[in-house]
């Protein structure tokens, strides 16, 4: 019991410590996730976005279940369950859009992870 008297007289100093365990395992896996995300873009000028209804019907005709579609600066941007169901989405989209399109992967970046970086960034 001799030994539990130190622990007990800096009780302060184990909850802050038991605290920050607690927030770093939190946030550990959204650090490490790999986001499944394909972008569209306009190529060419004249050349206005795919409806993203479209986007959902073909694929989902070729059985490529999409998890979202949702508008971003000037793109859309597709979401999916998996790196396969993307690949696979991205190969369908190069036949089924005509050209002036640019589709690619996503970059996995989350927006504070973005903002808290020491990486530069590029633009374009």
């Amino acid at each position: 019991m001799q030994w539990l008297q130190p622990v007990l007289r800096q009780p302060l100093r184990w909850l802050l410590v038991g605290l920050l365990a607690i927030i770093t395992f939190a946030l550990l896996p959204a650090l490490f996730r790999h986001e499944n995300a394909l972008q569209i873009r306009v190529a060419e000028q004249g050349v206005s976005l795919p409806d993203g209804f479209y986007v959902w019907q073909r694929l989902n005709a070729q059985g490529i279940q999409v998890k979202s579609i949702t508008p971003a600066q000037d793109s859309l941007v597709l979401r999916f369950e998996s790196q396969e169901q993307s690949l696979a989405a991205q190969r369908a989209l190069l036949k089924i859009l005509p050209h002036g399109f640019n589709i690619a992967q996503l970059e996995n970046s989350s927006g504070w992870l973005n903002k808290i970086s020491l990486r530069s960034q590029s633009v374009g």
